[in-house]
């Protein structure tokens, strides 16, 4: 699927970022797919490994959960761009020409948008350490936000992960259709 026909594609198309409070949105509502998701994904690990704990076998259930969010992710965008959240904020993910990003694109996408919030889960288990509070590992439900904090630097208000992939989101708000035309 084209974002822009092929009479633009020589063209450098001009593209719209979404705002910050619509992708926090879309990024509140991604949350709850994608408890589905773990969830789904935890239950057949355990049902397949007989595992009586979420510490057995802790560092394998990890990679099979990111590879499930990855295969999520990255199945969504290959398609249409769009996973669920992204099509009702009307979000799209799109390479530096305005197409689907290749495949090989979507994988390096979905590993850089895991730093930051890794290391800012690293400082809350620090913090919980130093302070000796155990409550202090409840921030750790923010570090996801924390790849917004590039987008207050970037000229196009777009995330660290997008610039290094070169991809971006942009608006997708289907054309409004005049009722002269219909």
């Amino acid at each position: 699927m084209e974002v822009f026909p092929a009479s633009r594609r020589t063209m450098t198309p001009s593209f719209t970022t979404p705002g910050r409070w619509r992708r926090f949105a879309c990024m509140m509502y991604e949350s709850i797919l994608l408890f589905g998701v773990i969830f789904t994904t935890g239950y057949l690990f355990d049902t397949l490994t007989q595992s009586r704990s979420g510490l057995d076998l802790r560092h394998v259930r990890q990679v099979v959960l990111f590879i499930a969010l990855g295969v999520y992710f990255v199945l969504c965008w290959r398609k249409v761009g769009q996973t669920l959240p992204m099509k009702t904020w009307h979000i799209r993910l799109v390479d530096e020409h305005g197409q689907i990003p290749a495949l090989r694109t979507l994988v390096l996408r979905y590993i850089l948008l895991w730093p930051l919030p890794l290391l800012g889960a690293l400082l809350v288990q620090l913090l919980s350490g130093y302070t000796g509070f155990a409550s202090t590992d409840l921030l750790i439900v923010f570090t996801p936000f924390l790849n917004f904090i590039w987008t207050w630097f970037d000229k196009d208000q777009q995330f660290l992960h997008d610039r290094l992939s070169k991809t971006r989101l942009i608006n997708a708000r289907p054309s409004r259709v005049s009722s002269a035309a219909a």
